[in-house]
């Protein structure tokens, strides 16, 4: 017998591992159905996989390949502070710049590096568009976005010391890059970031109406068919970037072969981050940092209704993952079932033993303002409405219950909650009890310039919000606790809706005087009754 020599060994080992791959890929339409997709994995800088199935366009029959054009969205914030290593030595110089676009501010003002950690504290523009009445597929460019930024006037929390996903921070960067450099963001991109990782075809695609080549995003579902998404949204560098599959397979190429170079712009990128008090970020220049199958990942999900895209990369491994789909398939989801077959690991819903909790109930949480309801998820889980999508936690022996991002566990006074990835922690107050029926009329939010309408169509209390942008939709209100609401918006600007509003009661002589706004991506709004 002869032994196998350890080059002939890598390359067996990558063929079991491009047919396990393709095994996984041929599944995907079936899993996560829709028009099209594209994906891609690499290992040590080669292409293990690279396919495409279905339709750019269904109306025109145009076939989804390697080669489509495709909106990436929000992973285009990893380029954008690419550019600003690149390109700004001292982020501190484009602080001035900073404070003139938010003249109304009376907090202290972020750093540059606080936009590119997502620690500004400032609120998320496109949640606040929601409150100044923005119908959903409305209009939304630089002189809007100008209006809700320059509008600020105080922070949800001091910068540094949380964490909170706010799209601005990278639009306002990338207005500070090109102040700085006196070139657009486009030119900007090409000569500095494409070029140099050979994306010929990657490009600033601002305008969401259109996309060169006929690529379009679809809404909808198996069942109840789909339909080519609406959007009038004007990106820069929060989400405006296209790039096709081999664009991207191109950016993972380049990643590994600048592996060993300090100073190359991935490695800059994906260094430790940490907040204020020292504790370590788990995001940082616009990339996530977690553990997947025991592995520090970097990545980043990219959304706009109707698109949906996510990329993984394991530095020990030297695999990257790249999953695009032109419908609101779980991108996410399918990276990692890409990446457990790269990596030859098991993958799947795990059976858990049924366990009661006393974790149940409804809670506010001091810190946010917001409401915090926890109830059964089935057989040894349960779920938490609390950030702008609901978190399946498991119940563990000791009866506490968590996932990678948040734990839960009972403690005197309430449930503490730990959600490190954001640097916070504290105890949510119990409270249970039925939200008040005299809350019916017009509030206005000072701040924002803006309005909060509740009404009461036949004893079911509806909401909804005005402001410059226009009249919101009326949503039926949902009882969160005592003197407390749900406001659910479903859809919004953005893909990824603000999540359920909070609407917390204030009351002066018993009667509500006021109404305290606010979700995950931007808290703590207060709207005094005017009417």
């Amino acid at each position: 017998m002869v032994a196998a020599s350890p080059a002939g060994g890598r390359l067996g080992e990558m063929a079991a591992m491009s047919i396990s791959l393709e095994h996984v890929a041929a599944e995907l339409p079936a899993r996560y159905p829709g028009p099209g997709g594209a994906v891609a994995v690499l290992r040590e800088g080669a292409v293990v996989l690279r396919h495409a199935w279905g339709f750019a366009n269904a109306e025109r029959r145009l076939a989804f390949t390697p080669a489509t054009l495709f909106r990436i969205c929000s992973i285009t914030k990893q380029f954008v502070c690419a550019l600003l290593l690149d390109r700004v030595p001292d982020p501190t110089a484009l602080e001035p710049g900073l404070r003139r676009r938010l003249p109304k501010l009376s907090a202290r003002t972020p750093s540059a590096l606080h936009l590119a950690h997502n620690q500004s504290g400032l609120r998320d523009y496109w949640a606040v568009a929601m409150l100044h009445g923005s119908p959903v597929e409305a209009p939304f460019g630089d002189d809007e976005a100008a209006r809700v930024i320059g509008g600020t006037r105080s922070l949800q929390f001091d910068p540094g010391t949380r964490y909170s996903y706010t799209n601005q921070n990278f639009r306002l960067l990338s207005e500070l890059l090109e102040e700085s450099e006196g070139r657009t963001l486009a030119e900007l991109l090409r000569r500095h970031v494409f070029d140099r990782a050979g994306m010929p075809s990657a490009l600033l695609a601002a305008d969401t109406r259109a996309l060169a080549g006929g690529t379009e995003g679809y809404e909808g579902s198996q069942a109840a068919g789909f339909r080519a998404a609406e959007n009038r949204v004007f990106w820069t560098g929060d989400a405006g970037i296209a790039a096709s599959l081999d664009d991207m397979i191109a950016w993972e190429r380049h990643i590994d072969a600048t592996r060993d170079d300090p100073a190359s712009l991935y490695r800059r990128l994906s260094a430790p981050v940490a907040f204020a008090n020292g504790s370590p970020a788990a995001y940082g220049f616009g990339l996530g940092r977690a553990t997947e199958f025991g592995r520090a990942v970097t990545g980043h999900g990219g959304a706009l209704r109707g698109w949906r895209s996510h990329r993984l990369h394991v530095a020990e491994e030297r695999i990257s993952v790249v999953v695009l789909f032109n419908h609101m398939g779980d991108t996410q989801a399918a990276a990692l079932d890409l990446l457990a077959a790269a990596l030859g690991e098991a993958r799947g819903a795990t059976e858990l033993e049924p366990r009661k909790s006393l974790l149940c109930g409804a809670y506010l949480d001091p810190e946010t303002g917001l409401a915090a309801r926890v109830d059964e998820a089935g057989p040894g889980r349960l779920r938490l409405r609390f950030g702008h999508s609901p978190d399946r936690l498991e119940i563990r022996p000791d009866g506490s219950a968590g996932n990678a991002r948040t734990t839960l566990r009972r403690t005197a006074g309430g449930v503490w909650m730990d959600r490190p990835a954001e640097n916070q922690s504290g105890l949510l107050l119990p409270n249970e009890g039925p939200p008040p029926a005299d809350a019916a009329g017009r509030y206005r939010c000072d701040e924002l310039d803006a309005e909060l309408t509740i009404a009461d169509a036949g004893g079911a209390l509806y909401g909804a919000f005005s402001g410059f942008l226009g009249r919101g939709r009326m949503e039926l209100l949902e009882p969160a606790g005592r003197d407390v609401w749900a406001l659910p918006m479903p859809r919004a600007l953005d893909h990824t809706p603000p999540g359920d509003w909070t609407l917390a009661a204030r009351r002066e002589g018993g009667r509500v005087a006021a109404i305290e706004v606010g979700c995950w991506l931007a808290r703590r709004l207060t709207y005094r009754r005017i009417g």
